[in-house]
């Protein structure tokens, strides 16, 4: 039988520390802040998560959950910063959104001023 330190110990075995603000599961691109942000915010079950990511296993989503439970203020201290980072991200962005979100914006801006056409050679007057 394994006991709760062994499965602890377990844990870190699939998980991959690449730098203090960066924690992935062994084999994949998941961050551990995608599983738990699902599970501690979402409310969705480890089966549910387990489904919504193909390239993860089960055992995966449960031994973020364990190393969670067991690191918490730290964890806890890690999605919070996570958290605000993608938050600055899009408050960035919206000042200075990328060349084509502008051309996008100004293209719908004449569309619904003009005609509808979208081409600026379309002068079918």
């Amino acid at each position: 039988m394994t006991t709760g330190s062994e499965a602890f110990h377990a844990t870190r075995r699939l998980l991959r520390f690449l730098a203090p603000d960066d924690i992935r599961l062994k084999g994949t691109r998941v961050g551990i802040e995608t599983i738990l942000y699902d599970y501690i915010h979402c409310g969705r079950t480890p089966a549910a998560i387990a489904d919504a990511y193909p390239s993860l296993s089960l055992e995966q989503v449960y031994a973020t959950i364990l190393y969670y439970l067991h690191n918490r203020e730290a964890v806890s201290a890690y999605l919070t910063d996570w958290l605000e980072w993608g938050r600055a991200q899009r408050r960035a962005q919206a000042l200075k959104p990328p060349p084509v979100v502008v051309k996008l914006r100004r293209l719908k801006q004449q569309a619904t001023a003009s005609s509808g056409c979208l081409l600026d050679c379309c002068d079918l007057r």
